[in-house]
């Protein structure tokens, strides 16, 4: 593939749930090897360190039980004011923390994208589809409420001012498996395209997978996706608290890395949800890192040609 500029920004955040421990995801990947992994598939990879949430204050009118809404929100401003800058310069690769940083990573490339008249689209490779509002969530973690927030639907107050929502039909979520009921109505009542493990099972990653990447090249889309370790079927990937089972396997995880590889199209990443106190010996990072490989041209197996007379 072509050489590009990898840009790593460090997103420790650990406010978007109650239980702590992604905070030490970005050096996690950075002892893992990715940056070395990026630069021997001669990438040429910046590491920007690790970001720090803007200082703010919580409205008073968000519910109650929400979980540390005030760090959410500075961490969302910050992310979303480097992601713009980051990928007009390269391949921004944002090493989380939780799943909350995808407010600002997603607000912030779409900012980008309108400014240069290109759609802006998401796949979202997760076991959840992270569609609450901060009001419809039960739990009052927001790391449950990205893709509602980047769609434009309403409750966050406080948040910083969404320019460029993402339209419903320009979002692809694979790997679903856990979605509660609240959120389940909702979200068929969307346009996002959304593909659970029983479809998954049923007729193959690759098939909805292809037809997205298909709609993102026809309208000279700008691609960004959010790998969640949950994804991932817990047995090659333990280190997330939000344990699913039933998830991708090694091969499909791959599988889907290699063709977003192929198809050229990804202009940013998240990697999110690894919390390494979970972990066991760094096997998740590790994983997540050889993913991250796959998607900027490391092959798993040769593909050698073959020519037939």
């Amino acid at each position: 593939m072509t050489p590009k500029t990898c840009i790593l920004i460090g997103a420790p955040v650990d406010s978007g749930k109650d239980r702590q421990g992604c905070l030490m995801g970005p050096d996690a990947y950075r002892v893992a090897g990715l940056p070395a992994a990026l630069t021997e598939l001669g990438h040429t990879t910046r590491d920007l360190g690790n970001l720090t949430p803007d200082p703010v204050s919580a409205p008073d009118d968000l519910p109650a039980h929400l979980h540390a809404p005030a760090q959410t929100i500075g961490w969302t401003q910050s992310i979303a004011k480097q992601a713009e800058i980051s990928v007009s310069q390269g391949v921004p690769i944002f090493l989380g923390g939780d799943h909350a940083l995808s407010l600002g990573s997603v607000s912030g490339v779409a900012n980008h994208a309108a400014a240069q008249a290109r759609p802006q689209f998401v796949l979202w490779l997760d076991a959840h589809s992270d569609f609450h509002t901060p009001q419809s969530s039960a739990s009052g973690n927001l790391h449950g409420t990205p893709l509602a927030y980047v769609t434009g639907n309403n409750g966050f107050t406080g948040f910083p001012k969404l320019s460029n929502p993402i339209p419903e039909e320009n979002i692809c979520i694979l790997g679903l498996r856990s979605v509660d009921g609240p959120e389940r109505d909702i979200l068929q009542r969307t346009r996002i395209r959304r593909h659970d493990m029983r479809e998954i099972d049923e007729t193959g990653i690759a098939k909805p997978l292809s037809a997205f990447l298909a709609h993102v090249a026809r309208a000279n889309g700008m691609l960004h996706v959010s790998l969640d370790v949950d994804f991932l079927d817990p047995a090659i990937a333990p280190a997330v608290g939000t344990t699913v089972p039933g998830g991708a396997t090694i091969r499909e995880a791959h599988l889907v890395m290699e063709m977003i590889c192929d198809s050229g199209l990804m202009t940013s990443l998240d990697l999110v949800e690894l919390n390494p106190f979970l972990d066991d010996r760094g096997r998740t990072a590790q994983v997540m890192v050889d993913l991250t490989a796959s998607a900027f041209g490391r092959r798993v197996f040769d593909r050698p040609t073959q020519a037939f007379a």
